[in-house]
């Protein structure tokens, strides 16, 4: 039986943790653009991984199924990362809901299922978790362990109709979900973390800071401690702690790497930013 990794998103960070992770192991890539996926399938067999691509779309339980299909069809799966999701700017509200909350649940819990002992996950979250207030604690426990086909009927979900405030949600259910599937993935000897970026330079990101919002973008990275935005391998590194040996102890756990910009937007100088956000 071969060793599997799973990578869902086939983007710059995606690629940046997989590599790190994957050295012996088949790759199974997964992404809703087939075009990114078999991109991001040569570069990766052009450094000397063996690949395998499907394509899927997050939100989408039925093609998650077959993703987890595909995957213990191939081999044992060690570790799995979910770098996938659409951002306020991308899509509108019940579709970042859709993909984003619901997807990455539903992800959690069936690759929960399979994961192989000693296995390890990671769900790449973001610093816009971060920003929303503290919830309640009904729907902070609704968030972590409603059962996924009645997250999207939550009534205070149904009430969002700001994309920014949707993907904030979503991304705060990211961490609560990966603290209540962490007990589950424990059951099996297998841990799961999530990484929480900030500002990250991906192609993505790189059109935003040569386009028309360049100048709220630059000011964001002159206000936070570091002064300069960040790197998919540094997120790499971060991922491949975890999910290494070294990070057995660590399970249910979220992982801020934003060069402080969270702290600057609470108590520094982003501050303004909470008017818009």
């Amino acid at each position: 039986m071969k060793r599997v990794s799973v990578l869902v998103g086939a983007g710059s960070i995606g690629q940046a943790i997989i590599r790190r992770v994957s050295a012996g192991k088949h790759i199974v890539l997964a992404d809703y653009s087939e075009q990114n996926v078999k991109c991001a399938a040569k570069t990766l067999e052009d450094a000397g991984f063996e690949c395998s691509t499907v394509k899927c779309d997050l939100g989408s339980k039925e093609d998650i199924l077959k993703l987890v299909e595909c995957a213990t069809r191939t081999g044992e799966i060690t570790n799995v990362v979910n770098a996938a999701g659409v951002s306020p700017s991308q899509a509108p509200v019940s579709e970042i809901l859709r993909v984003d909350l619901y997807g990455t649940s539903v992800l959690l819990e069936e690759f929960g299922k399979v994961i192989a002992e000693g296995g390890s996950g990671v769900i790449i979250s973001s610093q816009s978790g971060h920003r929303l207030p503290a919830l309640p604690q009904e729907q902070n426990e609704a968030l972590a362990s409603a059962p996924v086909d009645e997250l999207l009927e939550l009534p205070f979900l149904k009430k969002i109709n700001d994309t920014l405030e949707a993907y904030q949600y979503s991304k705060r259910c990211n961490v609560l979900r990966v603290m209540f599937e962490a007990t589950r993935w424990g059951r099996r000897g297998a841990t799961i973390n999530s990484i929480s970026p900030g500002i990250i330079i991906t192609p993505l990101a790189n059109d935003e800071l040569h386009g028309p919002r360049k100048d709220g973008y630059l000011k964001m990275i002159e206000g936070m401690p570091a002064r300069r935005a960040g790197t998919p391998d540094e997120v790499g590194d971060m991922a491949e702690f975890l999910m290494s040996s070294r990070g057995r102890f660590i399970s249910g756990a979220d992982f801020l790497i934003d060069g402080g910009c969270t702290a600057s937007y609470w108590y520094g100088d982003l501050q303004y930013l909470k008017k818009t956000h």
